[in-house]
C-alpha cells in the first residue's frame, strides 16, 4: 500500500472509532437516565394557608403554597388530607365557626383544583376555639387553615 492509501485507511477507521464511541457514550447515557432515577420521597407534607379577616377567600399566595403541595403529592398515594379551618375571636363565636368552615372548603376546593390525586378528606371547622390567650388577647394567627396531606410510596 502506498502512504496516501494507508493515511485514508487509517482516518477513515479512527473517524469509525469515534463515531461508535460517541454514539455508545450517548445511547449509555440515556440509557443510564432511564434506569437510575431518585427514588420517590413520600413523606407527609404539612401547610398553613392564611386569610384576611373575616374572609374565606384564598390568596394568591395561599393557592401557590397549596399548588405546589399538591404537586409534591403526584408522584406519592394521598391516604389522607386534613384540613383544619380556624378563626380568630374578633366577632360573634357562631359566625366564627361559619368562617372557619367556609375556610375548609375553599381550600378544599383549591386542593382539588390544583390535581390532587384523590384520598380520604378529614374536614374540621374550630371556629375560634383556643384564639386567645390566657390574657384574654386575640391571636390573629388563628385566621387559616392547616392542611396536613399524609403520603405513601406509590
Amino acid at each position: 500500500m502506498d502512504l496516501g492509501i494507508k493515511t485514508w485507511a487509517l482516518a477513515a477507521l479512527a473517524a469509525g472509532a469515534g463515531l461508535a464511541l460517541a454514539g455508545c457514550a450517548t445511547d449509555a447515557s440515556d440509557a443510564r437516565a432511564k434506569i437510575v432515577k431518585a427514588p420517590v420521597v413520600c413523606q407527609n407534607v404539612t401547610v398553613q394557608i392564611y386569610f384576611e379577616p373575616d374572609s374565606a377567600e384564598i390568596t394568591d399566595e395561599g393557592r401557590a403554597v397549596l399548588s405546589q403541595a399538591a404537586s409534591q403529592a403526584k408522584a406519592c398515594k394521598v391516604e389522607r388530607v386534613k384540613v383544619l379551618g380556624l378563626a380568630d375571636a374578633v366577632g360573634a363565636p357562631a359566625a366564627n365557626l361559619e368562617l372557619s368552615k367556609q375556610r375548609v372548603a375553599s381550600v378544599t376546593q383549591a386542593l382539588v383544583a390544583s390535581g390532587l390525586p384523590e384520598g380520604e378528606f378529614d374536614l374540621a371547622a374550630a371556629g375560634q376555639q383556643g384564639a386567645t390567650t390566657q390574657d384574654g388577647e386575640a391571636r390573629p394567627l388563628r385566621r387559616r387553615a392547616d392542611v396536613t396531606l399524609e403520603l405513601a410510596a406509590p
